[in-house]
């Protein structure tokens, strides 16, 4: 049982970690503004029609974000007990950029009109097309703009890590990590559509799709590259993070599964019940139709996946959901899952900065407001 001392300090170390996590988003959000504004002076000199593009990439990348893939990324550095540099930052902060990319094509695929409050990138050229009275149609522009800008975002991720100033001897570590988190991301990026394309649900599928869109890109991998750029990473290191970030990965996805139904709106940026129009299989939705009566899932399948699904409808799916005891069941994943990645932080392969850090991580990843 806990003392009133271990609660102070406790609060102490939380408190310690956040101040040094928000150091590092304040230090990542300075590589990267400094990056793109060089990015941006590049293609003014190529054209000024290419300032939209500049515009909205860099107001993407930088208005916003958790900056979660650097912070674990510094974890992982951290926890092998190396000292942070400036080239090691700049080479982290290069994941947003990837971020960028993935965020932008999902919004294109997904349909998805809104993106942290703002139009998504398809919608914000389109937008541009209609207000100054361009040719053609709108949605087709709209709609090669975000590939375009998702590209040249996964370009200038490559480009900011490659010249980050690290060694080549640490860029050489990091690029077969670099490489197998891209891959991993596509598979479950492509694994997502594809499931919407299903005639039935089927947990497992869905929870193999939250574990490589989300679990690996978001945690484990970025934990690893990390752990590749301090140069005293062992295998056993590698194995502990996993350990720890595999199962963090896939709460991290279970709570945004959630969100996507019962999401503050002004909390997630998007419109309440977005993942409920757009026909998402989560694992929530796999959950709830495993669970629901022949009426219940007659009553879903009329509503479920339809675009202009009403805040009346998504109401009506939500409850089915709260019924079936899907939400709760979810909870409780996402807790057992949680508990599962911290207890492998007792490790000795790991510093106790990178302990205390983590374990911040752990609870800023879980414990999101629905």
């Amino acid at each position: 049982m806990r003392t009133a001392t271990d609660a102070g300090y406790l609060y102490l170390v939380s408190s310690l970690a956040k101040s040094e996590l928000q150091e590092i988003r304040d230090a990542v959000d300075i590589e990267l503004a400094t990056f793109l504004t060089n990015q941006v002076h590049y293609l003014d000199s190529i054209s000024s029609d290419l300032r939209p593009v500049s515009q909205a990439l860099s107001s993407f990348v930088l208005d916003s974000g958790k900056r979660l893939r650097p912070l674990f990324a510094y974890s992982g550095f951290i926890s092998a007990g190396a000292d942070v540099s400036a080239q090691v930052i700049s080479a982290i902060a290069s994941l947003e950029l990837l971020q960028a990319c993935a965020l932008i094509h999902d919004d294109l695929m997904d349909g998805s009109d809104t993106r942290r409050g703002k139009p998504s990138i398809h919608r914000h050229f389109e937008s541009i097309h209609v207000q100054e009275e361009l040719e053609g149609f709108a949605p087709a522009y709209g709609l090669a703009a975000a590939v375009l800008l998702g590209d040249l975002a996964l370009v200038w991720s490559n480009q900011m890590l490659n010249s980050s100033g690290i060694t080549q001897s640490q860029l050489g570590d990091v690029l077969p990590i670099h490489d197998e988190m891209r891959v991993e991301l596509m598979a479950g990026q492509f694994l997502d559509i594809h499931e919407q394309t299903q005639k039935n649900t089927d947990l497992q599928r869905s929870m193999k799709i939250a574990r490589y869109k989300s679990g690996k890109y978001t945690i484990e991998r970025p934990l690893h590259i990390g752990a590749a750029l301090s140069q005293k990473n062992s295998p056993s290191l590698m194995e502990t993070l996993s350990a720890y970030g595999l199962p963090l990965g896939e709460a991290f996805q279970y709570r945004d599964d959630l969100l996507g139904v019962f999401g503050d709106p002004d909390l997630t940026g998007k419109p309440v019940g977005d993942d409920l129009r757009e026909g998402k299989r989560t694992v929530l939705i796999a959950l709830a139709d495993a669970r629901s009566t022949p009426e219940m899932r007659a009553t879903s399948r009329q509503y479920f996946g339809d675009p202009q699904l009403s805040d009346a409808g998504v109401r009506i799916l939500q409850e089915i959901i709260l019924t079936s005891g899907a939400k709760d069941s979810l909870e409780v994943m996402i807790e057992n899952l949680a508990d599962e990645s911290l207890s492998n932080l007792d490790s000795q392969d790991i510093s106790q900065q990178g302990k205390d850090i983590l374990t911040e991580l752990a609870h800023i990843a879980i414990k999101r407001s629905i």
